[in-house]
């Protein structure tokens, strides 16, 4: 998974206390968590783990969640899991979240992956996951810049996962998640909303 940090809200490096493992799919974007397990390891394991799947891979062709043998194994993970959190990708769309808000409610974490700087989605899933009620952990992977971390942050987002190469200058990070922290007029500026009506 290559080297990887978690940091908080607050700039703070949780990497060391993060027990989320990815399951490891052809498909798994490099940084979704700090380490891997195959499916096979899982099963064979006596002690359970923080598990986080791929979305995608849950999903029939019309975007609802799949049933039948999917919807076993779904179960089946979950049964030798003892926190399951789910990633997004940009194959899915905001329509997609909200369809599916009563099984990301009760997810423990939802991983959203940024596939490129330039991708603005990540905003929109974050704000959507809060505005239909979700209250886990959420966490950004991928190619968000460091001056995107405040703008997620209001969007809704909690933690960020940050390559080595991102944590180089640990000034210019904690920069990143103090940008906003106040408006023109002294007001905390996280308190806000996002489009303020005048």
């Amino acid at each position: 998974m290559g080297n990887h940090h978690v940091l908080n809200s607050k700039g703070i490096d949780i990497g060391q206390s993060d027990t989320w493992l990815a399951l490891n799919t052809d498909e798994l974007p490099d940084g979704i968590a700090l380490s891997h397990i195959s499916l096979l390891e899982l099963l064979h394991k006596q002690e359970k783990f923080d598990i986080v799947l791929p979305l995608t891979d849950l999903l029939n062709a019309e975007g609802k969640l799949a049933g039948g043998l999917l919807q076993q194994l779904n179960e089946l993970l979950t049964e030798h899991a003892s926190r399951v959190g789910v990633w997004v990708t940009s194959d899915n769309d905001t329509d997609i979240l909200v369809g599916l808000s009563d099984f990301l409610l009760q997810q423990d974490l939802i991983v959203i992956h940024v596939p490129a700087f330039t991708d603005g989605r990540g905003f929109s899933y974050a704000q959507t996951l809060r505005q239909i009620g979700y209250q886990g952990e959420i966490r950004m992977a991928g190619k968000f810049g460091r001056d995107q971390i405040a703008y997620l942050l209001r969007a809704g987002a909690d933690s960020f996962v940050l390559s080595e190469h991102d944590m180089k200058s640990i000034s210019d990070i904690s920069q990143a998640f103090n940008a906003l922290a106040s408006s023109y007029d002294g007001r905390d500026a996280s308190a806000l909303p996002m489009f303020a009506g005048t």
